[in-house]
């Protein structure tokens, strides 16, 4: 029976994140996630309350899914360079295998009138960020990198990842690029981690 109520709030988040994507979140009802997860509305409301419960839960899954990937980057036994390489590798793969979930996320967190569900979040993100800074912070620490405002550092590259999914045409020759073509994706996703790499090695290592 236990098992069977985890099948169903599984189905359900999926089933959330499905429509999401698709429709946005205003355009989603808790009526037609229960239709499409197969959970009536009650065991929604048990779960999560209302649909901005199921909307933070799948958030906060997310990052703490990132979380788990930056803590196994941070205990190993290589350089700083080589962890932030890692972990620029790590995020890149993340949003380039989910592109819808990435852009629905950036747009619904974007608007001013979510102020309140971004708040939920932004503890869970924060210990993100802690991890990003713990690593730049012992490059700094040990002379590895030049002395930078770390903060700024992971918003280059948080925000250039952002960009380039949800605005390919400005990294474009000209050409049409399509992220849902696993060829193209394949292509702008190597592109993006290695100018990030480089970007990253050049700005930290380079002694003024």
């Amino acid at each position: 029976m236990k098992t069977e109520k985890v099948d169903k709030k599984q189905a359900i988040l999926e089933a959330a994140e499905k429509l999401f994507c698709e429709t946005g979140y205003e355009g989603t009802s808790t009526r037609q996630i229960s239709k499409e997860s197969g959970a009536n509305m009650a065991m929604i409301n048990y779960y999560f309350g209302s649909k901005e419960g199921v909307f933070i839960e799948i958030m906060n899954n997310r990052i703490a899914g990132f979380l788990s990937q930056l803590k196994i980057i941070n205990e190993d036994k290589i350089s700083s360079l080589e962890k932030l390489h890692k972990v620029i590798e790590g995020y890149a793969n993340r949003i380039f295998s989910n592109i819808a979930f990435h852009k629905m996320m950036h747009r619904e967190l974007s608007l001013t009138q979510r102020p309140e569900m971004y708040d939920k979040i932004k503890n869970a993100m924060s210990h993100n960020m802690l991890i990003l800074d713990r690593i730049i912070m012992d490059g700094i620490e040990d002379g590895s990198f030049n002395n930078v405002d770390v903060r700024m550092v992971i918003s280059t590259i948080m925000g250039t990842l952002t960009n380039v999914v949800i605005a390919p045409h400005k990294i474009s020759q000209g050409e049409i690029i399509d992220l849902n073509n696993p060829k193209d994706n394949k292509l702008i996703k190597e592109r993006v981690i290695a100018h990030l790499q480089n970007l990253v090695t050049v700005y930290l290592t380079t002694k003024k």
